[in-house]
Parts: C-alpha cells; sequence; structure tokens
C-alpha cells in the first residue's frame, strides 16, 4: 500500500522532489532500483517501457538506456552513478539533455516500511521551468510503478 508522503522535504531552487512510503523491507526497495531486472519494470511514467544497454551500479558506472513513449518516441537517457551506499542512498547524474543529479534516499521506518525521498536537482532554471510541467507527475507515476514491482516481489516472498 502505497501512503501519502511520510515528510515534506521542501524542494530547493530548481528541484522537483516526491516522496513516497512503500510497505516493503528498505533492502527490497533498494534492490528494485539497483536490479537492471527490476528497474526496467517500473523505471518511468505510466506506459513507457526500457530497454538498457548498459547498468553498472558502482560509483563512476554509466547507466545507458533508451525510454519507449506510449506514443512510439524513444528517449535516449544517460546517467552516471556518482554515490551508491546500499541501502541508505542513489546520487546520479543524468548527463544528456536534461541534465540534472538525481538523489533517492531510503528511510527503513521500520514495521517493514521504506520511505523514499526523490529529488531532482536542474543545473539550468531555464531547462527546470520546461520539465517540470510533466516531470512532477511523471515522478509520481514512476513511484507508483516502484510500489507496483515491489508489491509483487513482497507477494512472491
Amino acid at each position: 500500500m502505497t501512503n501519502k508522503p511520510f515528510q515534506y522535504d521542501d524542494a530547493g531552487e530548481n528541484e522537483l522532489v516526491a516522496v513516497r512510503v512503500i510497505d516493503a523491507p528498505r533492502e527490497l526497495v533498494f534492490d528494485a532500483w539497483t536490479n537492471p531486472e527490476l528497474l526496467a519494470q517500473w523505471w518511468g511514467p505510466k506506459g513507457f517501457t526500457n530497454t538498457f544497454s548498459e547498468f553498472d551500479p558502482r560509483p563512476g558506472g554509466a547507466w545507458v538506456f533508451v525510454m519507449h513513449g506510449p506514443n512510439g518516441v524513444d528517449y535516449p537517457n544517460t546517467n552516471v552513478f556518482e554515490e551508491i551506499a546500499a541501502p541508505e542512498r542513489i546520487v546520479l547524474k543524468h548527463v544528456a539533455a536534461p541534465i540534472f543529479r538525481l538523489t533517492a534516499l531510503f528511510e527503513d521506518l521500520g514495521g517493514g516500511k521504506t520511505g523514499i525521498v526523490f529529488r531532482q536537482q536542474f543545473e539550468e532554471a531555464k531547462v527546470f521551468e520546461h520539465v517540470k510541467s510533466y516531470a512532477g507527475n511523471g515522478n509520481e507515476e514512476n513511484l507508483e510503478k516502484l510500489n507496483e514491482v515491489v508489491m509483487k516481489l513482497v507477494a512472491d516472498n
């Protein structure tokens, strides 16, 4: 079950923030971010699918993929992992336009629940102003898809 945010983190300048509680242990939620088979199932807004060509979740490692939109448009993506601190934090830089830093924080809330804070910090205000018109809702859909994948894992265990 997904709940409303466990805390509100005020967004900084040129930053989008989404928070979510997932009714699953932190290690399982973290695994859904670092296991490419699981990640490909939920990354992106509703209706999007992914094809990964490179996935190396370690500092300096690359994550290169194409997101396939429901409208038939392909969206190439290139990221470089800056930090992986299992199971607390993932930091990566999206190095293809639009350029941003993504920080995902995973908090053990006890009782088998995990709080996620998903932060996107854009380098340029102009880019942020354009992207925020669709990325805010897209990030929420992304986290909802994550919840669905994790709930299937919980049910299978």
